[in-house]
């Protein structure tokens, strides 16, 4: 299995080339390629496993988003938490993430679900486990991915000041139990699914309480509104500004 490590950014490549090495990872990998020759579609594809990565050198974070799993439906899962790629209809949970932003920061609205832009901003979207057996939510729960996000959340901790840290729901709470609270801003509530979304997450302002977090300690703020997309003749997606 490709790792494409060239795709992450050097910072992160550096300090988890240990852990590509270590045999959890390695039985990882080997369970992944076991199910896809026994005809299992997995999520999402190779190269967009470690995608966080790719769009967030460590140096540059400064929101960190857990989520659950990725995305189990076709197309659907592409490396990013709660995200999904131009053209796919937007999940529910995202739509609910939409639904706070909107009432909480005065975002527009937009037709797609991609935070590619976020991201770019320095937004880790990470998922605890990294992997997932289509149509089967939470399947790659047992194969080890919490070793490896364990891993990653540690050197965020650790080798970072300031960050902010959004955990929706219980398994991303659980995830970030070590995280120092005098070194960074953690903000805990419900997960946006529709199951649990009434309960206290609409009207949570995540994402004004994590602006005003930022630029007290003189970082940029996050501009949360998401551009919207045009689809060019190319074939190939370009964001727009409003």
């Amino acid at each position: 299995m490709e790792l494409e490590l060239n795709k992450i950014q050097l910072d992160w490549n550096e300090l988890l080339k240990s852990e590509f090495e270590k045999d959890y990872i390695k039985d990882i990998f080997e369970f992944l390629e076991k199910e896809k020759k026994n005809n299992k579609t997995i999520h999402p594809i190779d190269k967009d496993i470690f995608s966080a990565f790719k769009y967030c050198p460590l140096k540059d974070i400064k929101v960190v988003i857990i989520g659950q799993d990725p995305y189990h439906g076709e197309n659907q899962a592409h490396g990013l938490a709660f995200s999904v790629l131009p053209g796919v209809k937007i999940p529910p949970s995202l739509r609910n993430i939409y639904k706070e932003l909107s009432t909480d920061m005065n975002c527009e609205p937009v037709s797609h679900g991609y935070l590619e832009s976020w991201a770019k901003q320095g937004v880790l979207l990470i998922n605890n486990i990294l992997t997932v057996e289509q149509s089967l939510a939470n399947s790659h729960k047992k194969i080890g991915w919490q070793q490896f996000t364990d891993r990653v959340v540690s050197i965020l901790n650790d080798q970072c000041s300031g960050l902010v840290f959004i955990l929706w729901g219980g398994h991303a709470q659980k995830k970030g139990k070590g995280i120092d609270q005098k070194k960074h801003l953690v903000i805990e509530g419900h997960h946006p699914s529709p199951l649990s979304s009434y309960r206290g997450f609409f009207g949570s302002k995540p994402f004004s309480k994590t602006n005003t977090y930022l630029k007290s300690i003189n970082k940029k703020p996050i501009d949360w509104q998401l551009p919207e997309l045009s689809k060019e003749s190319s074939g190939e997606y370009t964001q727009l500004s409003f």
